[in-house]
């Protein structure tokens, strides 16, 4: 009996599926896919894809009605009028729908799209053998989920756990911006134009666990500390980096004193001297980096610049709205700190290796600080608001173009887009494979 998987596997040279058989010995078969010799060339077809999947969202998100921040329960869309759904709420509920099924469809159908998509189906294919302890280095919540996904099918249905967690992405980002933020079409355009959403390919556990901890947020700012701490703990059993957010986001809620300022500037400052000792406890704790590319590549700020760039734009807003928005405004102060951590960390800590992983627990808060921003202007002139609005897309805008340059290299590879869809089965001993 024999199974098999496709992917860019770890360790593979090329592309292609790999064969188990039932003595444990591997062997690669080329695959048949249709238009597989102009895979590269087809970059610009992906680019004018995404392109159209994130304006077609945007234009349903335009037709979503924001919720006030201050309502208490906004997650039912029937909880006014005596339960009765008004026109305009069920225009919101179908957007809302047919933004998750796009969305989550585009993530779903996908074969071989992201960095490290063959490298998960080999993670898939030692956790449901259990052939290897060393090998698998994911947590327990996360292998749990593929393996039960694995014995329910029957056989090894990696595309189905890639769909199952890239739907709960989409939902939980979707489900965080329309409860919080206070402008949902705003929110799901930085989502969608700043790249996080294609991002979202790769590292499929990483960034269920950014969702949740985006939906968390809810709980830090009701200081229903107990629901926070549960649902950090859950989601640390599929990526315990999530833990640092037990410190980052208490942290930043508390009022910043003069001197909590003056020595966070000097602890910061101090990480230079002691870059050593602090990578020397970061691969204690992530002893999987050790030997490997990531304490080469991808470090310094050169490889954190994008980050860098959001966290200092994201400054030049909050100084144009700092009457209006931020002064008076404990939510968004909140956001902007969480932002000033994540510049630290982007910064200071830019030795360390994949950085960006912590950052971005701290700087994804940004997809609801920049609408809380701009509504505080909605009371001035109109003149800067439209001035600081444009602002605010135009550079979107400009980030979407250089990210979709960027997303074909080896940190992303989400381009060329790829669906199983379009992709020739093969049988082998009378098994259905992709």
């Amino acid at each position: 009996m024999r199974f098999g998987f496709c992917g860019r596997a770890s360790g593979m040279g090329k592309k292609g599926c790999e064969l188990q058989s039932a003595s444990g010995g591997r062997k690669t078969v080329s695959m048949k896919r249709y238009g597989a010799d102009g895979w590269t060339d087809r970059e610009d077809l992906g680019m004018f894809f995404y392109g159209m999947i994130t304006a077609l969202a945007i234009a349903l998100a335009c037709f979503v009605t924001s919720r006030p921040m201050q309502e208490k329960d906004r997650s039912d869309l029937g909880i006014r009028n005596g339960g009765q759904l008004t026109r305009q709420q069920a225009l919101s509920w179908l957007c809302l729908t047919g933004i998750f099924l796009l969305l989550a469809g585009v993530s779903a159908l996908r074969i071989e799209v992201g960095n490290d998509y063959g490298k998960y189906v080999d993670i898939f294919h030692e956790i449901y053998e259990g052939t290897d302890s060393a090998y698998v280095v994911t947590e327990p919540g996360f292998n749990f989920v593929v393996k039960a996904v694995y014995v329910l099918s029957g056989y090894e249905n990696y595309l189905l756990v890639f769909a199952l967690f890239g739907a709960a992405t989409v939902f939980l980002f979707l489900r965080a911006m329309y409860e919080q933020s206070v402008d949902f079409k705003l929110s799901l355009a930085m989502f969608l134009l700043l790249g996080l959403y294609f991002r979202t390919f790769t590292t499929v556990r990483y960034y269920f666990v950014l969702a949740l901890t985006l939906y968390s947020l809810k709980y830090v700012k009701r200081k229903e500390f107990g629901k926070f701490l549960l649902l950090t703990l859950f989601a640390a059993l599929f990526h315990k980096s999530v833990l640092v957010v037990l410190l980052f986001y208490p942290l930043a809620y508390l009022p910043w004193k003069k001197w909590m300022v003056v020595t966070g500037g000097i602890g910061a400052a101090g990480v230079f001297l002691f870059q050593k000792q602090i990578l020397s406890l970061a691969l204690r704790l992530y002893p999987t980096f050790r030997d490997t590319v990531y304490l080469t590549q991808d470090i310094g700020l050169s490889a954190n610049a994008s980050g860098i760039v959001r966290c200092l734009f994201v400054f030049l807003l909050a100084a144009l709205c700092w009457r209006e928005s931020v002064r008076d405004s404990r939510e968004n102060r909140f956001y902007l700190k969480l932002s000033v951590i994540g510049f630290l960390l982007y910064t200071c800590g830019s030795f360390l290796p994949l950085v960006s992983r912590l950052s971005y627990y701290v700087v994804t808060p940004q997809l609801l600080l920049a609408p809380g921003l701009l509504r505080g202007l909605y009371g001035t002139g109109g003149r800067k608001k439209g001035l600081v609005t444009a602002l605010t897309l135009g550079f979107c805008l400009c980030y979407f173009c250089w990210f979709m340059r960027m997303a074909s290299g080896n940190g992303i590879n989400v381009l060329p887009y790829r669906s199983w869809i379009f992709t020739d089965k093969e049988w082998i001993d009378g098994s259905d494979l992709f």
